[in-house]
């Protein structure tokens, strides 16, 4: 069974990739150099000659700033990359896995987001995240949209300078042994590569439609950056940022967390909680040499 991975080198589609292969797919990976997803006819080019029975869709532009400055190149990617895709994957009678997010969410609902919630983005991304979603959706039956959250991996991401949140904690204390986090925004952090085994998990099977896939629990982005802290043992000193003190350029939700519904409806859901992701992250890299 072969599948094809886009964005193969990007922070998720890393580990998308191992996943795949220790599920035993005969795994294609596929970046932008290999794979335009904004043209169709690349699209039809590179899925027509490889055949794949799956494919996962990692690629996106989820820069918030950068799409909210420019929209069209956002939906380029991320609404017309998604409809190509679909197109393409129904030509050829593969089935779909398209990556989506929390941004489709407003955060103003006080418990998590539910698979039937009503979406209303803030932002341009996470308009054009949605967009992507709704052509996946209508075009290709065979498909699982699968929407993620604050996500960090062993893969420098480069939408986010090469740090994610955990790397860049740790290096703030190490370089100025101090640092400020917001605790009015909530996340469930989210390890890569259990998305990716999740996503592996999916692929077996035929359940197809709208999932949500994130650790279990929430917590402020303080909160997280407090553990980061002390599971590494880290003598920093790390206090409470006022919500205006770091002042977003873009709208953001402030409480997008996610409740994993129909995974468990299924029996399908693979996450633990994300202080346990956290903790096997650090092992992974090697940033946590005294784990409590």
């Amino acid at each position: 069974m072969k599948a094809a991975v886009i964005g193969a080198n990007g922070q998720l589609g890393s580990d998308v990739v191992l996943a795949l292969d220790a599920a035993g797919w005969q795994t294609v990976p596929l970046t932008h150099q290999d794979c335009e997803i904004s043209d169709l006819h690349s699209v039809e080019a590179v899925l027509k000659a490889i055949r794949p029975e799956f494919v996962v869709n990692t690629a996106a532009m989820h820069n918030v700033e950068k799409c909210e400055s420019d929209p069209e190149r956002a939906y380029l990617t991320n609404a017309i990359g998604a409809r190509n895709l679909a197109v393409v994957t129904g030509e050829v009678g593969a089935a779909l896995l398209h990556v989506s997010t929390d941004y489709v969410f407003d955060g103003k609902k006080t418990t998590p987001y539910i698979e039937g919630d009503e979406p209303l983005p803030l932002n341009v991304y996470g308009n054009s995240k949605l967009a992507g979603e709704c052509y996946v959706r209508t075009i290709n039956p065979r498909h699982f949209v699968l929407r993620t959250s604050a996500l960090y991996g062993r893969k420098p991401c480069r939408a986010k300078g090469g740090l994610n949140f955990v790397d860049l904690m740790l290096r703030l204390a190490r370089e100025k042994g101090r640092m400020r986090v917001v605790d009015s925004e909530y996340v469930s952090p989210t390890a890569t590569d259990d998305v990716a085994e999740q996503i592996a998990l999916l692929s077996k099977t035929e359940a197809y439609g709208l999932y949500h896939g994130t650790a279990e629990g929430s917590c402020s982005w303080y909160e997280f950056a407090r553990e980061i802290l002390s599971l590494t043992r880290t003598e920093a000193k790390l206090s409470v940022a006022s919500p205006d003190e770091f002042p977003a350029k873009v709208a953001r939700p402030s409480r997008s967390v996610l409740e994993n519904a129909a995974l468990k409806r299924e029996r399908l859901n693979c996450f633990g909680e994300w202080q346990g992701g956290l903790r096997r992250y650090l092992k992974q890299v090697g940033s946590a040499l005294a784990l409590a």
